[in-house]
């Protein structure tokens, strides 16, 4: 089964460049989506079937962490796979995104780090 993934980032660049990466990792998506705030993201996420998640946490609008609360408080995604890509440093925050379930990765990261985290997520997540 392929997988829809929506990338929610303000930085277009950035956006391309995950794409790129989850290319190159070899996986199977079917369909890219993409937002570049928290509040666009949702309603994406409103739109689409979505199978995994990836957000950054700096964003005008409505930020990462804003945008993982809201997730994890609907039925349809509170169980979604979310992987947080961000430059983030503060522990605080990288420990609460775990307890909201969420994974985690810095950027910049290479091809294989990323396709690592993304295929331990679809794991825990049993996702086929």
């Amino acid at each position: 089964m392929s997988l829809n993934v929506l990338i929610v980032d303000d930085s277009a660049v950035m956006r391309k460049m995950i794409t790129k990466t989850i290319n190159l990792c070899g996986l199977d998506v079917s369909d890219f989506y993409e937002a570049g705030d928290g509040k666009e993201g949702l309603k994406k996420l409103d739109e689409h079937l979505v199978d995994l998640l990836f957000i950054d946490i700096n964003m005008p609008v409505m930020d990462g962490m804003e945008m993982l609360s809201e997730v994890r408080k609907r039925d349809c995604s509170q169980n979604l796979p979310v992987l947080i890509v961000s430059t983030e440093s503060n522990e605080g925050r990288i420990k609460e995104i775990g307890r909201q379930g969420a994974a985690f990765i810095h950027k910049p990261f290479t091809p294989e780090v990323l396709r690592e985290k993304i295929m331990g997520i679809i794991q825990n997540r049993k996702i086929k």
